[in-house]
């Protein structure tokens, strides 16, 4: 008799068992002579009640032995039964009357332990729904030296616990849960997107290529665990087909149960039942031939036990056959011998990497799927996007393949590929686009998207490694560093004029000059007027014509200081201590001026100015005539939507909010764009450097707004991650990325010359346009101190001059004047003969000034704007020292 759930579950034991007794009873070759029938009762899981009605009815109709469920509540009340009555029962029990044709747990558990110590485990996770699952959770503990985190869960826990493990950074776990719980569990992770290289899950059920692995295939997550039954046997094939064709057989029977009415696939339990009838039938083989089967009805009332039912469990416990499941053979009920296959999901398909005994214990066949021992022989699906110098194509009939695509990334692709050992399949992203999350309906789109849904292996361009893109993908080492910068059109130089002589001083300063050249010209011309020792006896031993003059006339005082000023010698020199302070400081004022000139003449002359209106991205965002965009969708973008910095978020409003569009879908539209003019184009600094170098007209504005990488992307968990990021870090230690660099970038044969104004070795030659009527300012060269002139200090000096001159002039008017007022000479003289004059006697007597000095300073300066050389001075009047009037 057979005992069942009535729950609708997973497993085809009944139509196994049923099968098996077809099969028996139609192949006379194990029992010719016996013909085997059977009862099924139904019974709920956990109704102890009706297990033990349902029990001893079918002891009451004549059973000799009793299948069991797996399900542990049912099958300890089937044992208490069948041992009081010496009944076999066949199932999972390990009781005296007892035949337990699953694997022995204790064989069960060293099996799962010596894939623990190859794995090398020392920290991981177990998931158990109940104390008594697969394995037993104390012996690993006890046999394993590792950090183990252990949890007991339920079909609403899976998901907290695993974000659990996940935040703690367990990658490693054994998941000990019911064929149910599996499928849940297996979302969950999904969810959590927990299905990454870095996770290794190693599940307890034998029936793992049951399960639907569709979404776990191709992002080389681990997953590993045994198996009973290998399907790949060509035996197991036969009988699956063979109950196939007999459960549509009896899919009209009225005595078939409900739940066997679904379609059939041999996991572990159907198998280990159909077992478990051809061990007992092969029990039963070999007690006919020695004893003669006593066969009578046994009931729950009596509890008298069957007296063949010790020989017959002896003769089960003495078979040895190989079923569905492996060897078979027992010793004191349970099975010791068998054969566990170890597997692993691969990229494609579940493969077998090994095996275990009881005896041999852990045999693995394929160390490559756990560690990696070198280069492996598989074809990589590589997308790319065109990008002048990093991917270009050839559009000719004759290539094809990856024959089509040059440039740089590709030559990095073909010697990593050589490095790390693959082959690679090159083709185009369907959108044309790098890879950007929509902010509203949190989609990717691009090379992103297609690597998160594993439709490519590796992406490879000129791919900017970001945080947004780190968090759905993953990326290798940058095998190039760059940053953000602005492209602009070259600024037209300043139109060459007439007068460009006069470029080098800005035109206030000339007119500052002008001025300052007429006031000291009009200060000295005064002042020397006002200075007594400036004025002189023209004639002075003529007494009838006494004429005084003085040499600062008003054109002589222009002359003077225009002389000074050019730095000539003219033949007028100061006398008086005011007008040679004048003079010093003009001629110090002159020094400043000429050499100022002089040493901005030479650049202004030879070097072209260039008119830019922006020199960095502050002067952009500050300003509304020149427009400015970044490529749409790529990482460029991205940095200004998802700024903080207050100058970057100005500029992303500016950008979302223009109409035209200032983004543009290729690097090639916003070059053109930018040759239009009025345009600035934000883009990676690799790439500006090799626009720039092949186009003179285009330049770099300002540094680098940030610093990121290039890298090459790859799904979640991908395994080639970290060897091409290894290869990576070789090429660039062995130089060969640098020359790959400077094969692209610096080709001579493509560069265009450009004119560097910080390094000219030669002058550019004067046309008659620049030098204009100035061939006398070239005098000045000769000046080699060169003075940076930036404020009009030397104007103040010379203010300051002037203003001293002035009043030393006063101080020597007034000396004068006080000195020819405070006492004149008088004279008493006798005639000697011959008609000369002898001077006898001199006194000195003081004669009152007729007018003050105040007054006499102001017909001085009254006389001074005749412009006149009068012969006499209006009141003072001057007498030679050798003569006596």
């Amino acid at each position: 008799g057979a005992i069942f759930p009535k729950q609708p579950i997973k497993y085809n034991s009944e139509l196994a068992f049923r099968y098996a007794i077809h099969r028996l009873n139609d192949d006379k070759s194990l029992l010719p002579e016996t013909i085997v029938e059977y009862d099924v009762e139904y019974v709920s899981h956990h109704d102890s009640f009706e297990t033990v009605r349902k029990v001893c009815s079918l002891l009451k109709a004549g059973v000799q032995a009793i299948f069991s469920p797996a399900d542990f509540v049912s099958a300890a009340h089937i044992q208490s039964i069948c041992d009081a009555l010496d009944i076999p029962n066949i199932g999972r029990s390990a009781h005296e009357f007892s035949i337990n044709v699953y694997p022995s747990k204790e064989y069960v558990n060293q099996a799962f332990i010596d894939v623990i110590r190859y794995l090398n485990w020392t920290r991981f996770g177990i998931l158990h729904e109940k104390e008594y699952g697969i394995i037993d959770l104390h012996q690993i503990l006890r046999s394993v030296q590792a950090e183990v985190h252990m949890r007991q869960v339920s079909r609403g826990s899976y998901l907290s616990i695993l974000n659990d493990f996940k935040n703690k950074e367990i990658h490693n776990v054994i998941i000990d849960t019911s064929s149910d719980g599996i499928s849940i569990l297996l979302k969950n992770i999904l969810q959590q997107q927990m299905n990454e290289y870095k996770y290794h899950y190693f599940f307890t059920s034998f029936d793992l290529e049951t399960y639907d692995m569709e979404d776990f295939k191709y992002n080389f997550v681990n997953i590993t665990s045994f198996r009973l039954v290998d399907i790949g046997d060509v035996a197991v094939k036969q009988i699956l087909k063979d109950i196939e064709n007999y459960g549509n057989h009896m899919f009209q029977s009225p005595d078939l149960s409900q739940n066997s009415r679904k379609s059939f696939s041999l996991e572990s339990e159907p198998a280990l039942m159909f077992d478990s009838v051809f061990v007992f039938a092969m029990g039963l083989q070999t007690l006919e031939q020695s004893h003669i089967l006593d066969l009578y009805n046994v009931t729950c009332d009596k509890e008298i036990p069957w007296n063949g039912g010790l020989s017959l469990i002896n003769y089960l416990n003495a078979v040895e056959w190989k079923g569905l499941t492996g060897p078979i053979q027992f010793k004191e009920g349970q099975r010791i011998q068998f054969k566990l296959d170890l597997i692993k999901l691969k990229q494609h398909s579940i493969v077998k990497v090994g095996e275990w005994t009881p005896h041999g214990h852990l045999n693995i066949t394929d160390p490559s799927m756990f560690f990696d021992s070198g280069s492996m022989n598989v074809t990589l699906v590589v997308i790319t996007i065109l990008e002048t110098p990093y991917v270009m194509m050839h559009y000719g009939k004759n290539f094809t393949g990856n024959e089509r695509f040059y440039g740089f990334c590709v030559d990095i692709l073909e010697t990593i590929s050589h490095e790390v050992g693959f082959g690679y399949i090159l083709d185009l992203v369907p959108d044309r686009k790098y890879g950007a999350k929509d902010p509203e309906s949190g989609e990717w789109n691009g090379m992103v998207a297609q690597l998160m849904k594993y439709k490519a292996d590796l992406a490879v361009g000129s791919m900017t490694i970001t945080y947004a893109r780190e968090s759905v993908i993953d990326f290798t080492k940058p095998f190039m560093n760059l940053g953000i910068s602005i492209l602009f059109k070259v600024p037209t130089s300043e139109p060459t004029r007439l007068f460009s002589f006069m470029n080098p001083l800005a035109i206030e300063i000339w007119i500052y000059v002008l001025m300052a050249y007429v006031l000291v010209s009009i200060c000295i011309y005064l002042v020397g007027k006002i200075s007594p020792i400036e004025w002189k006896y023209i004639n002075p031993c003529d007494f009838n014509n006494i004429t005084i003059g003085n040499q600062f006339t008003l054109s002589d005082s222009f002359w003077f200081t225009i002389g000074t000023l050019m730095q000539q010698s003219p033949d007028i020199y100061p006398r008086a201590f005011s007008t040679r302070i004048i003079s010093s400081i003009w001629g110090f004022f002159s020094l400043i001026i000429v050499a100022s000139y002089t040493a901005n003449l030479a650049a202004f002359l030879t070097t072209e100015r260039m008119i830019n209106p922006i020199e960095n991205a502050e002067d952009l965002a500050s300003q509304t005539e020149i427009s400015y965009g970044t490529l749409d969708s790529g990482s460029t973008m991205t940095f200004f939507r998802d700024s903080m910095i207050e100058t970057y978020k100005k500029m992303w409003r500016s950008m979302d909010n223009k109409k035209p569009s200032a983004f543009t879908t290729t690097y090639e539209d916003g070059i053109r764009r930018v040759n239009q003019g009025n345009y600035a184009y934000l883009m990676e600094s690799t790439m500006l450097d090799y626009i720039v170098q092949r186009d003179c007209n285009l330049t770099q504005i300002g540094g680098l707004l940030d610093t990121k990488g290039y890298g090459i992307a790859t799904p979640k968990g991908s395994p080639w991650r970290d060897k091409i990021s290894l290869a990576i870090l070789e090429l660039q230690e062995k130089g060969d990325i640098q020359m790959l660099y400077d094969k692209w970038w610096k080709n001579t044969d493509e560069t265009c010359t450009r004119k560097s104004p910080s390094k000219q070795s030669k002058a550019n030659a004067l046309g008659l346009e620049s030098i204009g009527i100035t061939l006398l300012s070239f005098c000045f060269l000769y000046i080699k101190t060169y003075l940076h002139f930036k404020s009009g200090g030397v104007f103040v000096v010379l203010i300051a001059g002037i203003l001293v001159a002035v009043a030393v002039a006063l101080v020597e008017f007034w000396v004068n004047f006080r000195y020819n007022h405070t006492a004149k000479a008088v004279s008493v003289s006798d005639s000697l003969p011959g008609g000369r004059v002898a001077l006898e006697t001199n006194e000195r007597t003081y004669i009152q000034p007729k007018r003050c000095f105040w007054i006499e300073i102001f017909e001085e300066l009254r006389y001074a704007s005749w412009c006149l050389n009068k012969p006499r001075r209006p009141e003072l009047n001057r007498v030679c020292s050798k003569c006596k009037i």
